[in-house]
């Protein structure tokens, strides 16, 4: 075997159970099914004379969140979003991701200023189906690595 370290860290891998979403104030977000954060990069393409590659250098970054709600009860966030399109003056939210690792470490990182973008769930039933609410968020502020896993041998 070539990579031995593969193998060996297996004890260290992490699943859904071990993530959770919370607010700003450090509330778990209980209901919360699923929530992901990507970071999409776009750069800026040129080109210089006597040279026929095309190069790139960074331009932009934009993060976004998305995470699949529960529905339980009428909660807080959608209050907020109802409430914001009555007012029309949108919501603005922070929330923390967090892995806790096997040793106790904990990946913490903070998303703030995140306002819905995209296609945000009001309703969506379906028989059969634990009725669940996606939403979608822009980050307007780059996220930030509170604390990180670490691997204790």
């Amino acid at each position: 075997m070539r990579n031995v370290r593969a193998a060996e860290d297996t004890r260290h891998a992490r699943t859904g159970k071990d993530g959770a979403f919370y607010s700003k104030d450090g509330t778990l977000l209980a209901t919360v099914e699923t929530f992901t954060s990507n970071v999409n990069y776009t750069n800026a393409k040129y080109s210089v004379l006597g040279d026929a590659q095309e190069h790139e250098t960074a331009n932009t970054f934009a993060v976004t969140l998305t995470m699949s709600q529960v529905v339980v009860e009428d909660d807080q966030f959608i209050v907020e979003l109802m409430n914001a399109m009555e007012s029309q003056t949108m919501p603005v939210w922070d929330f923390q991701g967090s892995l806790l690792g096997r040793n106790e470490s904990e990946e913490r990182v903070v998303y703030r200023e995140c306002i819905p973008s995209g296609q945000v769930d009001i309703q969506n039933i379906a028989v059969g189906d634990v009725i669940k609410r996606s939403w979608n968020f822009f980050v307007n502020r780059p996220p930030h690595l509170e604390s990180q896993l670490s691997v204790a041998r």
